[in-house]
């Protein structure tokens, strides 16, 4: 049960800095805040995976992970 508080709380700081960080408007609700920041961190950690890397990925990697997320949103959408 602990391990799913932190993963919302550490996917809401990921994605509330992922959109202040993306150029431009994001407009975005709570759990679509959240859900972005979990989305990113398991794009960082499956590129990570990708790549060889047996280690987890940090905070900036995650963050670089939603931003591409809402990119790629907007490109589709």
């Amino acid at each position: 049960m602990l391990r799913i508080i932190g993963a919302l709380f550490s996917g809401f700081f990921i994605g509330l800095l992922a959109r202040w960080l993306y150029p431009g408007a994001v407009h975005l609700g709570l759990i679509a805040t959240i859900l972005l920041g979990i989305g990113g961190s398991l794009l960082a950690e499956l590129v990570a995976r990708r790549q060889g890397s047996s280690r987890q990925v940090g905070c900036l990697a995650s963050v670089l992970g939603a931003m591409a997320l809402i990119l790629l949103g907007r490109l589709l959408g």
